[in-house]
């Protein structure tokens, strides 16, 4: 059986397969929290993964973009829309980020 680790409010925030400090408690591999637990765990990882595939594919219309494989016209209105929505905002997040930069550069 597991064993969960839990958090303030009691609900389960890790689960190991051995007792880890904190994580003494041996739950029901079937029990309602604990698929509940994992459940919420796999959306979490299918929301990382679209996030990755949609820069994936945000870079690969850029290619073909700039390529001339396909011109932005080609794209449904409602793509064109959210590309655009989205290098406005990288734009901004670009800027702010060069407002601070990293530990690499001469600092003043």
């Amino acid at each position: 059986m597991p064993f969960a680790r839990r958090n303030a409010d009691g609900h389960i925030e890790a689960m190991y397969d051995a007792p880890q400090v904190g994580a003494e408690e041996e739950v029901s591999g079937d029990s309602p929290e604990v698929v509940e637990f994992l459940l919420g765990q796999g959306q979490a990882d299918w929301i990382s993964s679209d996030l990755a595939l949609a820069r994936v594919l945000e870079d690969l219309i850029d290619v073909l973009l700039e390529r001339h494989v396909i011109t932005f016209s080609d794209l449904p209105p409602a793509a064109q829309q959210k590309l655009i929505t989205r290098r406005g905002l990288r734009k901004e997040l670009d800027y702010v980020a060069s407002l601070f930069p990293s530990g690499d550069e001469d600092e003043y």
